[in-house]
């Protein structure tokens, strides 16, 4: 038997190994565990894989994303062939990895109940101890579509094959561009074949290479993501490299799921979404009003301060419009359906940036004017899918805080310079303090507008003022905007959740589109750069995230009801009637419990509403002037005289502060 030449690298580090022709990457790394696939070539591999003569074979590690991402995607085979050896007439779809988890789609008859999912996460703990082999081949389309003649959602993927990844989302796991392969789960004693599907790979050795998953719920999903194809039974799941990373997602999860919006949003009476409007539609209630109200004057504020001008655009507008900008041929999609008015098509406005330009355009411009700033908190509409509206985070209506910046060529990188200080700055304000920054760049797809010099301008300047922020700078190749590079900026919240917040554009499209011109200083009519960004994205969205950033407990200046006066007695409501009066004058948002409750009962009440400051008198505050405070976290400060206590409040108002 010949031996081939082999290296082998890890990190910085190269081996040289020479081994038998026939040998196995799993022999190159016996005995250690947390390998669980190679990389050859830049393609992962099994660990089956047999090396050739001057491979280069770089291990990689179930805790590495593409380690997780096989473990997750075997783990997605276990739950798929558990499923069908429970319901033989389920059909199977497709069943890819995703972020913290995976998910398999079923055409079954009856929707899976909670019951079935502990019915099937037994049987894939049965099948994960049986240790079966996952085993790789090549076949032809035609030996693919002989073995799946029963399943036809495979079938259709077979026919796709090379486009299938763009057809339907996840489908990449199972269907590429080159050959087929089916992987086969076999006994591991007997060899014999126990379940097998269509799938690209790579997988882990065996099912006892899966240390810990859990099934976490089922859900409706249209095939292809299409409302036009049937409704498939979705499955979703989650697998970790140990019991413990598993103990501490689910304790995350469970975390997260106290400060979802949507619930804290009903329990504080903040928002709703009353069918009667539809899907995506919020209503804000008073205390909600107050919040989005507070946030919107600060951030108006720091704009004046800061040399914007505001301007307001209607709702609709004819189709020329969006045609000019590109936008219909480019998100057509995200945009409800036009409704046809004196013989033409009007659309409800998806974006602000094409009024804008009209705003700009509506008259001569001097470069004296530059750059001018437009801002607008403009209502826009998307028709976003059902499956993806998500409470106030995917919207179908919702007010982004939208500004255009048109500026001259010399002036763009010290405008984009100043306007990403000016928006972690502000973001910072809000109680957000933990950022990277992500550069969306374009790719060789033809759905980018412009000439590459152009885009290369643009992104260099991009790039350079988010490297003089000093924050993480991660790549996002292909992740731009139709007409031009963007800045992202993503900000993890209080439990590591990570955000998109503010997006920062670089268009030279739009000026062209719209031939927006200003008068140079020599005379010339020269086209300027336009800077497209959103600071929240949305006040909706903005909203969601620091409700369950603060889950629901916000700083005393973004507090619906700033302080609660609770009486010891009934003869203690007037005192603080009248130290209420003095909050109210000073600007402060203050209540008086005066109801029949119990004193504790109020104190809980005022807990549950998370109102900052509880502000208690007795029969000895009253003969003291003074007022007690008890604070969100049980704390309490007595004998506050009434002046220093309302500046105590003031002060957390006025400096942003947390109590």
């Amino acid at each position: 038997m010949s031996d081939v030449r082999v290296i082998i690298q890890r990190d910085s580090e190269r081996e040289e190994r020479v081994v038998a022709t026939g040998t196995t990457t799993a022999d190159l790394f016996t005995g250690d565990r947390s390998i669980v696939a190679v990389r050859v070539g830049g393609h992962l591999k099994d660990l089956a894989y047999q090396p050739v003569e001057g491979d280069e074979i770089e291990p990689v590690e179930i805790t590495s994303q593409d380690g997780l991402d096989i473990l997750r995607h075997s783990t997605a085979h276990v739950m798929a062939q558990a499923v069908q050896e429970l319901f033989p007439e389920a059909k199977l779809g497709i069943g890819p990895p995703i972020k913290d988890g995976f998910y398999y789609d079923f055409d079954v008859e009856t929707p899976f109940h909670p019951d079935d999912l502990k019915r099937i996460e037994k049987k894939m703990q049965e099948i994960q101890k049986r240790g079966q082999r996952f085993s790789r081949r090549a076949v032809t389309d035609e030996e693919a579509r002989e073995e799946l003649s029963a399943e036809p959602y495979k079938l259709e993927l077979i026919g796709l094959k090379g486009s299938a990844a763009d057809a339907a989302e996840g489908a990449s796991a199972e269907v590429g561009a080159g050959e087929l392969t089916m992987y086969d789960n076999l006994d591991a004693k007997t060899g014999e074949l126990c379940w097998k599907d269509l799938c690209r790979g790579p997988h882990l050795p065996t099912t006892r290479n899966i240390p810990a998953f859990r099934l976490m719920r089922s859900a409706a999903a249209y095939w292809r993501g299409s409302e036009k194809n049937p409704q498939l039974q979705r499955i979703y799941g989650t697998a970790w490299p140990t019991k413990d990373e598993l103990k501490a997602y689910l304790d995350f999860l469970a975390e997260a799921e106290k400060r979802d919006h949507r619930k804290l949003g009903a329990e504080l009476d903040l928002f709703s979404f009353p069918d009667e409007l539809g899907s995506g539609l919020a209503v804000f209630h008073p205390r909600g009003g107050v919040i989005r109200k507070e946030m919107e004057q600060y951030s108006r504020k720091r704009h004046e301060e800061a040399g914007y001008e505001f301007v307001n655009t209607p709702h609709i507008t004819k189709a020329k419009l969006f045609e000019t900008s590109g936008h219909l041929p480019h998100y057509m999609d995200g945009m409800f359906p036009p409704m046809e008015f004196e013989g033409q098509d009007y659309y409800l406005k998806a974006m602000n940036c094409p009024m804008h330009n009209l705003v700009f355009r509506a008259r001569g411009r001097s470069y004296r004017e530059l750059p001018l700033r437009l801002f607008e908190f403009g209502t826009v509409y998307r028709y976003e899918k059902s499956g993806v509206v998500h409470g106030l985070t995917r919207a179908r209506g919702f007010t982004q805080d939208d500004s255009h910046i048109y500026c001259t060529k010399e002036q763009m990188a010290d405008e984009l310079d100043n306007l990403l200080t000016f928006v972690l700055d502000l973001l910072r304000d809000y109680g957000l303090s933990d950022f990277y920054l992500e550069l969306s760049t374009r790719d060789d797809s033809d759905k980018f507008m412009g000439s590459d010099d152009q885009w290369e301008e643009a992104t260099e300047e991009l790039r350079k003022a988010a490297e003089k922020q000093g924050l993480e700078l991660v790549m996002d190749p292909g992740g731009a905007a139709f007409y031009g590079p963007k800045i992202s900026v993503q900000a993890r919240d209080a439990i590591g959740r990570t955000w998109q917040m503010s997006t920062i554009q670089v268009d030279f499209n739009q000026p062209a589109r719209f031939e927006l011109e200003y008068t140079a200083a020599d005379g010339s009519r020269q086209q300027p750069v336009m800077i497209h960004r959103a600071l929240f994205g949305s006040i909706e969205r903005f909203f969601a995230v620091l409700l369950e950033h603060y889950a629901g407990a916000f700083p005393v200046w973004l507090a619906p009801v700033q302080a609660v006066g609770i009486p010891i007695g009934d003869t203690h409501v007037p005192y603080l009637e009248e130290f209420a009066a003095q909050a109210k004058a000073k600007g402060l948002r203050m209540e008086v419990d005066s109801s029949s409750d119990r004193m504790q009962k109020k104190i809980r009440n005022a807990q549950k509403s998370k109102i900052p400051f509880m502000v208690i008198a007795g029969d000895e505050d009253v003969a003291n002037g003074a007022v007690s405070f008890r604070y969100r976290d049980g704390s309490q400060k007595n004998g506050i005289p009434v002046d220093q206590a309302l500046a105590e409040i003031a002060e957390a108002v006025a400096r942003r502060i947390q109590v």
